[in-house]
C-alpha cells in the first residue's frame, strides 16, 4: 500500500478520495466529493470538479479542467491545457441580467465518459453529452462535438476520425473507418497487435 502524496500547495477537499500511490502536483485543486482511483497523477494547477470520478491509473497533465459530470475510465491519459464542458448553451445570469445562476449542476448539465484506454491530447476541448471510446486517440488542439470511437484517431475543430490506433499508440491504419465497406483486417508494426476494422468504423481486437 502506497499512501498518496499531495502537493503543499494542492488545495484537496473534505469528501475526495483518493487511491493508493496517486499524486496531486502543485496548485491543483480536486473539489469534494470526487474520486481518483489509485496509481494516478493529477497535474499542477489541474481542477477536478465534484461529482468527477477519475479510476485507476490515469494521468492528468498541468492545467487540465474537468468539469461535473465526467467520468474517466481506467487508464486514460489527458492531455496539458484540455478542457471538458458540460452545458450546451450556458449563461452567466437569467435573462433579466438581476440574478446569476448557481454553479451546481441542473436540468442543463451533461455527462460525458471517457472510456478505457484513451488519450486526449495537449489543449483538447470535449464537448458536453459526449462518449470517447476504448484507447481512442484525440489529437491535440482537436475540438471534439460528436462521439468517437473505440481505437480511432480523431483531429480537428471540429474532430474528425483520420485513422485506427493500436492499444500501444502508433495508427495502424489511415482514413476514416466509418467509410468503409468492407472489413479490413490491420497489424501494428511496434507491438504485433492484429484488429479487424469494420465497414462502418467499429474496431475489433483479434485475440491470438
Amino acid at each position: 500500500m502506497q499512501i498518496p502524496r499531495i502537493h503543499p500547495t494542492a488545495i484537496v477537499e473534505d469528501g475526495v478520495e483518493l487511491g493508493d500511490g496517486t499524486r496531486v502536483w502543485d496548485h491543483a485543486h480536486l473539489r469534494g466529493p470526487c474520486t481518483v482511483g489509485r496509481g494516478c497523477i493529477v497535474g499542477g494547477k489541474t481542477y477536478v470538479a465534484y461529482g468527477v470520478t477519475v479510476g485507476d491509473l490515469c494521468k492528468l497533465n498541468a492545467s487540465v479542467y474537468i468539469c461535473n459530470g465526467v467520468t474517466l475510465e481506467r487508464g486514460v491519459m489527458v492531455g496539458a491545457g484540455a478542457t471538458f464542458t458540460n452545458d450546451r448553451f450556458p449563461r452567466a445570469c437569467n435573462p433579466e441580467l438581476t440574478e446569476p445562476y448557481p454553479s451546481a449542476p441542473d436540468e442543463h448539465t451533461e455527462c460525458t465518459l471517457v472510456r478505457e484506454g484513451a488519450t486526449l491530447g495537449a489543449r483538447v476541448t470535449v464537448g458536453p453529452g459526449l462518449t470517447i471510446g476504448r484507447f481512442a486517440m484525440i489529437g491535440m488542439a482537436s475540438v471534439v462535438t460528436r462521439d468517437v470511437g473505440d481505437f480511432h484517431l480523431v483531429v480537428g475543430s471540429p474532430s474528425r476520425p483520420v485513422g485506427v490506433v493500436c492499444r500501444c499508440g502508433p495508427p495502424i491504419w489511415r482514413g476514416d473507418p466509418r467509410s468503409l465497406v468492407q472489413a479490413v483486417s490491420a497489424r501494428c508494426e511496434a507491438c504485433g497487435r492484429g484488429y479487424r476494422i469494420q465497414s462502418g468504423g467499429t474496431v475489433q481486437e483479434i485475440q491470438e
